[in-house]
């Protein structure tokens, strides 16, 4: 079967997306179409929805499906408000109907979506992480890791371990790597592996590096960076309200609002297509192929912004 592709990324969070209203072995497409680009992190599959303009399924490069993908829907986001001729829609996903619209662009050029982050659970059920009697880990050490680093975690709903560190261990990243393999293998208190991010302030924001489930260190994950956000308000780092959140792949803007219980979360960035893509997917075992493929020339201006950030981040990349 011939499908067409479009390879897009989100903060360098890289996937190849398509629209299908077949049920595929999605998995087995997200493992080959890895083996025949190392660059992606996996895809991103937009079916028809009963409840909303469209629904997104997330599969990472291992074949593992991710219940949200903040940077993936917000290349979603442009897919179906420029299908739909529309300026805003709502997505439908694993655990939420997720609000996103068109922005203002961050710098010229770049097409900019808002995508909403929910639903949002700091019980260690909801990731699920097993510690102990404790029903929720905020801002404390795990004395096992490290006694130096206070470490939260929050579902959003994807899982997410984030601890607050020094500059040092943003430019060596053994440590953060050490522990979120093991987070990631055969162990105690995550059944089904998390996300694993290290936070640092800066002047302006914060700078968050992610090692993903399924996935390993990425240019950036939005959920992550969302938490991150989250979290680093909590802590006093920075005001809640808008964040500049950088990372290897670039920067976004977090929005975050806390009214009692109610946390309410947005993610700011770009959609940048990279190229179209003909596949030939013959199914799993098979020589399935890139027939062709046809670069576009919207990665020139996000690479100029990458510049431009990228002066700010560069203590820690």
């Amino acid at each position: 079967m011939e499908m067409i592709l479009i390879k897009v990324h989100g903060s360098m969070n890289t996937f190849y997306m398509f629209e299908t209203a077949e049920r595929e072995d999605f998995a087995q497409i997200a493992v080959r179409l890895s083996e025949l680009d190392p660059e992606i992190d996996g895809i991103l599959v937009i079916l028809p929805s009963s409840v909303a303009h469209a629904k997104m399924r997330v599969f990472n490069n291992d074949g593992s499906e991710a219940s949200m993908c903040g940077n993936g829907l917000r290349c979603v986001a442009r897919y179906v408000c420029e299908r739909d001729g529309v300026q805003e829609a709502v997505v439908e996903t694993m655990k939420a109907s997720l609000r996103v619209k068109k922005e203002e662009t961050l710098n010229e050029g770049i097409e900019t979506y808002a995508v909403e982050i929910s639903p949002v659970s700091f019980s260690l059920s909801s990731l699920p992480m097993k510690l102990a009697n404790h029903t929720e880990w905020i801002a404390k050490p795990l004395p096992f890791v490290s006694e130096e680093i206070p470490f939260s975690a929050v579902a959003v709903p994807n899982p997410h371990l984030i601890g607050i560190v020094p500059p040092e261990l943003q430019k060596d990243t053994s440590h953060q790597q050490k522990w979120a393999q093991y987070f990631n293998g055969t162990n105690d208190y995550f059944s089904d592996g998390v996300n694993v991010s290290y936070v640092t302030p800066m002047d302006d924001g914060i700078f968050v590096r992610t090692y993903e489930r399924g996935v390993g260190f990425t240019n950036a994950c939005g959920t992550a960076m969302t938490a991150s956000a989250l979290i680093s308000c909590m802590a006093g780092l920075v005001p809640y309200g808008d964040v500049a959140v950088y990372n290897p792949g670039g920067m976004v803007k977090c929005a975050v609002a806390v009214e009692g219980d109610d946390i309410r979360l947005q993610l700011t960035g770009n959609a940048t297509y990279l190229s179209t893509a003909k596949f030939d997917w013959q199914g799993a075992g098979t020589d399935s192929r890139i027939l062709s493929s046809e670069s576009l020339e919207e990665q020139r201006r996000y690479n100029e912004f990458i510049e431009e950030v990228s002066t700010v981040s560069k203590q820690f990349v």
